[in-house]
């Protein structure tokens, strides 16, 4: 079965004096051309033997047989979606507890993603699936065309393991779903007329009825264009639909309501995370919150009794008080018990909180307290949980270890450890502050060869911000591409993260964003200042928002980088809130549209900041057509602008992919390869290979 392709995306958006507006046309064939043409003059100039070698490298990685296969539980079975070399698209399957322990589990394949898309003629990349609670004997999957963030939804039957004739079945857009009995969902979707925000998101919440015309079905729940997005859910436990007005990126609306509608707003600031269960709820306010006589810091964790809270009282009992460098990472419930993620100077600790038991609260030991560590509820169901933990583990040079913590057990339990993907030879993990231009510490983490030669190949990355943290993963990428050849890797924990909390976040967006882009300049400079290398032999990497902090190094810092691999970028900042889903990241950037945010923001929009005569590093501008998030025009336009005004600059766009470097190991093990081949020889460094 195919549905009709429905592109939701906006292309051109209102005129004005830019130039070189006709490459923000996606699909126009002088702007395909235009960028097809520029790909293959980088690929004739990159893509050579050497490329090709680190390229099969890569994809040897991605799909080692040995990679460990992520699984969440439903119903008492693991579920794991799987891609390799003879399925790149990939498989859904599950397995049981049991089998999973072993070496080489037994697995029952549901669906193979390359058999449907030859079936259907279709270029589909799994986003998931929602399984019908509580038989989990039906699902409805996320099917996206291409890699991009708008999906098909189509009805599963996991026991015919066929897809259900006149089933749930909705045409591409950004859409979720959640399951209320056999025969009714409530859909959350772009699709239809009128349906989506400006930014491209769901603005009304749909009941859906088994058998019946999408386009007829009730709504429930609507907000006004101008918002982010909406969603609702079905919150089993309390038998209660649950309606979301998201207003920006960082502030939200929620109502307690029913099949008729919402009902009861819930009273709580709008910046304030709130979740509950079985009983209890928490808040988190993101600004500092005054509730009678008491003023809560911004990310504090504050409990109490739902049923109470609802009805008026605040009655809190605090669970975490943030310091200047301790700071919460985040916090989920599993099992009736609330997880709290911390970094204590950037060290990962977790709190498990037992509100049942006065709120005791003990802490989740015998994980190792450097690296990274990550730790989620092993069901998805919040109604099955149980409390069991999943903790993924992991240093730069150390492989992921995955373990089951288990309440009442000390110890995690091993269940799986990732084999090595590279030699990270003598290479040694350290950590380092540099200082900012206003005399903040801003701390870096560096692997590679002991001592100092004032000449070492650097890979710079980082991303500041959206409050997303920066943390030491084992990077198989750069491990094998520059670690195991002697390179060493730098990551910076610039503001506008949220590696110190809100503050730190705070501190880097809007018009600290410029403030965040320094940060990442004074880590380069601290590189020099301590003799681990020069300016010229410095090469930096980033996407999305990371893209928008390697362009501003293009024009802002050019003097401190040998080369730049800027992927997936934002980079006209006066138009790209009318580009995608760009006016949902205004709560981030702020709004060109007023003088008072344009003032700060023209200083760093690259593509406005850019002129001829300077020396500016070599740079490659890399993107996916089918990113239905970040504009692809961002990077044509940069790259188109940059080589009139003279400068050397290399555009490469696969034709899929999202936002991201590839919708399957292939494509993703070609993007890499390209970026560090380029960057490589851009810094006048060609290693053998290992």
């Amino acid at each position: 079965m195919s549905l009709p392709s429905i592109d939701p995306r906006p292309t051109l958006a209102a005129p004005d004096d830019d130039p070189y507006l006709w490459l923000e046309d996606v699909e126009g064939l002088e702007a395909c051309a235009w960028a097809q043409a520029r790909s293959e003059h980088a690929l004739a100039k990159l893509a050579d033997a050497r490329c090709d070698a680190d390229r099969a490298a890569l994809r040897e990685i991605f799909d080692c047989p040995d990679r460990i296969p992520h699984v969440a539980r439903r119903g008492g079975l693991l579920y794991n979606f799987w891609r390799d070399g003879d399925h790149p698209r990939g498989l859904w399957r599950r397995t049981t507890t049991e089998s999973y322990r072993l070496q080489s589990p037994e697995w029952d394949v549901l669906l193979d993603l390359d058999a449907l898309a030859a079936t259907d003629g279709e270029d589909w990349v799994w986003r998931g699936a929602q399984t019908r609670p509580p038989a989990h004997d039906r699902a409805i999957l996320s099917l996206s065309r291409g890699g991009a963030d708008a999906v098909v939804l189509r009805e599963f039957d996991l026991t015919t393991r066929d897809f259900v004739v006149d089933g749930f079945c909705a045409p591409e857009a950004k859409s979720s779903v959640s399951w209320l009995d056999d025969d009714i969902v409530l859909l959350s979707s772009a699709y239809g007329e009128g349906r989506a925000t400006t930014a491209g998101y769901a603005r009304t919440v749909r009941l859906w009825r088994r058998g019946t015309d999408l386009a007829k079905a009730e709504t429930l729940f609507e907000v006004a264009p101008e918002r982010m997005a909406c969603r609702g859910w079905f919150d089993r436990e309390n038998a209660t639909l649950v309606f979301a007005e998201q207003i920006d990126f960082f502030n939200s609306d929620i109502w307690l309501g029913d099949r008729t509608g919402p009902k009861t707003k819930i009273d709580r600031p709008t910046d304030a995370a709130t979740s509950w269960s079985r009983g209890f709820v928490v808040v988190r306010p993101r600004r500092p919150w005054t509730v009678g006589e008491a003023t809560y810091p911004a990310d504090t964790i504050l409990g109490a009794c739902w049923e109470d809270f609802r009805a008026g009282a605040r009655d809190f009992r605090v669970l975490f008080t943030p310091a200047p460098r301790k700071a919460l990472q985040g916090c989920f419930w599993s099992g009736g018990e609330l997880v709290i993620s911390i970094l204590d100077a950037l060290r990962p600790v977790f709190l498990r909180v037992t509100p049942a038991d006065h709120w005791k609260v003990d802490a989740i030991s015998e994980l190792p307290s450097i690296g990274a560590v990550d730790i989620w509820p092993l069901d998805l169901d919040p109604e099955e949980a149980n409390g069991e933990l999943l903790a993924m583990t992991q240093t730069p040079i150390t492989p992921p270890t995955l373990s089951l913590l288990t309440p009442g057990v000390a110890a995690p339990t091993v269940l799986r450890q990732a084999s090595r993907a590279f030699d990270p030879r003598d290479a040694n993990v350290t950590r380092h502050e540099a200082i900012a231009p206003d005399g903040e510490r801003i701390p870096y983490v560096q692997v590679g060869p002991p001592g100092d030669t004032g000449d070492a190949p650097v890979h710079m990355t980082g991303y500041g911000g959206f409050r997303v943290s920066s943390l030491p993963y084992y990077a198989s990428t750069t491990g094998k591409l520059w670690l195991e050849r002697g390179g060493t890797t730098v990551v910076a924990n610039i503001r506008g993260g949220g590696e110190f909390g809100t503050w730190w976040h705070e501190a880097g967006r809007r018009e600290g964003k410029a403030r965040s882009h320094d940060d990442f300049a004074a880590v380069a400079d601290d590189l020099v200042r301590r003799g681990v290398t020069r300016p010229q032999r410095i090469a930096a990497e980033g996407g999305s928002n990371g893209g928008l902090l390697i362009a501003n190094m293009l024009t802002r810092h050019p003097e401190k980088f040998g080369a730049l691999f800027c992927t997936i970028p934002l980079v006209d900042m006066r138009r790209y809130h009318k580009l995608l889903a760009g006016s949902s990241w205004m709560a981030e950037y702020g709004d060109p549209d007023r003088a008072e945010d344009w003032a700060f923001l023209q200083q760093i929009s690259a593509y406005h900041v850019a002129e001829a005569g300077r020396p500016y590093p070599p740079i490659l501008i890399a993107t996916s057509r089918r990113d239905d998030r970040v504009h692809p025009g961002h990077a044509r336009k940069f790259a188109a602008k940059l080589q009139a005004l003279g400068y050397p600059a290399l555009f490469y766009e696969p034709a899929a992919g999202g936002h991201g470097y590839g919708k399957d190991n292939a494509e993703v093990a070609r993007f890499a390869a390209l970026g560090m081949a380029f960057l490589r020889r851009a810094i006048g460094w060609e290693p053998t290979s290992s």
